[in-house]
């Protein structure tokens, strides 16, 4: 059996290496042909060029060989980038299983109330409107072809490497203030295992959320992971002043409580870092070499 990645990044790259058993073939891709072979030399697998005017041309026969699909490529300037020319690909391909990567900001600012997914999209960023295009294109596939589309909605990604405790070592963290606000959070190996899980029990035309199970505001977070690192934490800041991106600032601008109840009641998911504590507890040792 072969798994195909498009988007050997953090999480797909993760997922890909925790699904080494299962699939003895795995092929994936990043977006520069450099990276490409150095992906291939350190991980083991075949690894692609896919972007901008450099679709390696051997995408397509790898397509057709494969059973299963993650997709962690984000949409860019000109919506989703692999079903514009993967599609009738993938179609004709005998894949049986599709996962597309998304996130919980589809559900814009729910003003901290619990949400489900039940809750209709109320995307409000351009950013997130195009997650919710690009979702429904991969759910049209799947409804078209038959075959099994499942779409993951994923809180705030953390793991090794990438963690707050790293932020707070390198002197690169802020501990900003905004009354009110939490977020849910998700460790990268948690994602991985739903993903595994979905493998063994496919629905099409599902959706998950894939969070952990306290919102938390990121304040108490920082708190903690300095504590973590035996350093004080880095003083308080208001929203309001604070120096963030833009890209920053507009999660600032959603507040939601995500419920995870369907991905442990339909696909038996225990998660193993049920809150930010046991994640960065697990972290601590490892960020310092890591690094960011």
């Amino acid at each position: 059996m072969t798994l195909f990645v498009f988007g050997l990044g953090f999480t797909g790259r993760r997922f890909a290496e925790r699904a080494r058993d299962r699939f003895p073939a795995i092929v994936g891709t990043v977006t520069e042909p450099e990276a490409a072979a150095r992906l291939a030399r350190e991980a083991g697998f075949t690894v692609r060029a896919f972007g901008p005017g450099a679709d390696d041309p051997r995408i397509g026969e790898d397509l057709a060989a494969c059973e299963a699909l993650l997709v962690s490529a984000p949409p860019g300037a000109e919506g989703d980038p692999v079903l514009p020319r993967y599609a009738e690909a993938i179609a004709a391909s005998r894949i049986g299983w599709i996962g597309y990567l998304s996130t919980i900001g589809v559900y814009g600012d729910q003003q901290g109330a619990w949400i489900d997914e039940t809750t209709p999209p109320a995307a409000r960023s351009g950013r997130s409107q195009s997650r919710v295009a690009a979702e429904e294109g991969w759910l049209d596939l799947g409804a078209r072809t038959g075959k099994a589309v499942q779409v993951f909605r994923l809180s705030g990604i953390y793991g090794p490497g990438r963690n707050p405790i790293v932020k707070v070592r390198e002197g690169r963290s802020q501990r900003i203030v905004k009354k009110g606000q939490v977020f849910n959070r998700i460790h990268v190996d948690d994602i991985a295992t739903t993903l595994l899980a979905s493998l063994d029990r496919p629905r099409a035309g599902a959706i998950y959320n894939v969070t952990d199970d306290e919102p938390t505001p990121p304040q108490t977070v920082i708190e903690h992971a300095a504590a973590l690192a035996g350093l004080p934490p880095p003083p308080e800041v208001d929203f309001e002043t604070a120096d963030l991106s833009p890209m920053a600032r507009s999660f600032y601008g959603e507040n939601k409580r995500v419920r995870n109840r369907l991905i442990r009641e339909e696909l038996g998911v225990r998660l193993a870092y049920p809150t930010y504590r046991e994640g960065l507890a697990a972290l601590a040792d490892e960020a310092p070499r890591h690094g960011a």
